[in-house]
């Protein structure tokens, strides 16, 4: 059976899950790559000024639908910090429930859930949480799920958790510091390298345990032997050239990052429009109200840029079993991405399933049948590698 994987039309996301041995798989979900806008729409030089100033633009965002203008006025305030977050999430988690979305309305009951928080090492609170099948269910193995940029684990994978986990699986998740319930300035990532750091501190924990798919590669490099099996979706390893600013743009994009790190870029393209294919699942992507959807930072923005680049050049020692998932017509990580991926990774167990007419987000923004296809995928070939004895 083919199988292809990515997440959400935020940049990366991971999947980790142990088969019969005690160490886990590490499935990377979704991933999305902002789109860096060019030098001569963002950056503007005169004679007056010595260097480069950027021009922030405000994104005007739409009321959400449904809801009243004191929930609006939630949604819509300033969500650097996690505690604002923390209380936004808690406020529209009924919300949420309610949305007309097969992940919502068609997920499993009986599923065990728990939410905590890990102080890492840094000394950042990273929201966590797990997934388990109905009391006497045999687990057959663990997932680990890293959500892609400007996302969370919660909101529409609380969904897929869930039919995962009814499938007789134990699935993890976590906020990445600055992202969903977790500590950190919204949308900042100051080192890839601290993210991928942070995945494997606190999934040891658990299992002793991009961006998305980034995430999830980057840390199969650093660990090799640590995961028993990778999952991408839609993975974010190499960036296309009509994507990849030039040369110049870039330097002085990585100069900025040293003056201004924390400041705002413009996104050149609508994100949801390419990543939802269906039109109402693309407006309830907007209820998902703390994640990341403003301009993006600039030293996350380079750090973004430099991973792919580091990750390209090291495909070849991806040893891990690996599960490839792609939207053939996604716009935001080329699907050719995946496959060049497919072709240079060294490991022997491996495949590549490419969705005739799928957008970025294939799991969450097709029609419903496509979606429980692309689960069903992931369960098959998950149960091919982590029988029960």
């Amino acid at each position: 059976m083919d199988l292809s994987l990515t997440l959400r039309f935020r940049p990366p996301e991971l999947y980790l899950i142990p088969g019969k041995s005690t160490s886990p798989i590490y499935f990377p979900g979704k991933q999305y790559l902002p789109i860096i806008p060019r030098l001569k729409t963002n950056l503007v030089t005169t004679l007056s000024t010595p260097r480069p100033h950027l021009v922030l633009k405000a994104k005007i965002r739409s009321p959400l639908e449904g809801v009243s203008e004191e929930m609006n006025a939630i949604a819509f305030q300033n969500l650097d910090f996690a505690p604002a977050r923390r209380r936004v999430r808690l406020a529209f988690v009924e919300v949420q429930r309610q949305l007309d979305h097969c992940l919502f309305k068609m997920a499993p009951t009986g599923i065990r859930t728990e939410e905590w928080y890990e102080r890492n090492s840094r000394g950042m609170e990273i929201f966590c949480k797990s997934w388990m099948p109905e009391p006497g269910v045999r687990i057959k193995g663990a997932l680990f799920f890293c959500h892609g940029y400007g996302d969370t684990c919660t909101f529409f994978f609380e969904g897929i958790a869930k039919y995962i986990a009814a499938s007789g699986y134990a699935v993890y998740a976590l906020d990445h510091p600055g992202f969903g319930l977790s500590e950190g300035l919204h949308g900042y990532i100051p080192s890839f390298d601290e993210l991928a750091y942070n995945v494997i501190e606190n999934y040891s924990k658990i299992k002793g345990q991009s961006m998305g798919g980034a995430v999830a590669l980057k840390v199969h490099l650093k660990e090799p032997r640590g995961w028993n099996g990778v999952i991408l979706v839609a993975p974010m390893c190499k960036i296309a050239e009509d994507v990849k600013p030039p040369a110049p743009v870039l330097k002085v994009l990585t100069l900025m990052s040293k003056v201004m790190p924390k400041a705002k870029l413009f996104p050149q393209k609508d994100l949801a429009e390419l990543a939802f294919r269906e039109l109402r699942k693309r407006k309830m992507a907007a209820y998902n109200v703390i994640s990341y959807n403003e301009q993006t930072r600039l030293k996350t923005a380079v750090e973004l840029l430099k991973v792919t680049s580091e990750i390209e050049k090291q495909v070849e020692k991806v040893s891990s079993p690996l599960l490839i998932l792609h939207g053939a017509a996604d716009k935001v990580t080329d699907p050719l991405v995946s496959q060049f991926l497919y072709e240079k990774a060294s490991a022997k167990d491996k495949t590549l399933k490419l969705y005739d007419d799928g957008y970025h987000c294939i799991l969450e923004g097709e029609p419903d049948d496509r979606i429980f296809r692309v689960l069903n995928d992931i369960v098959s070939w998950l149960d091919s590698r982590c029988s029960l004895d």
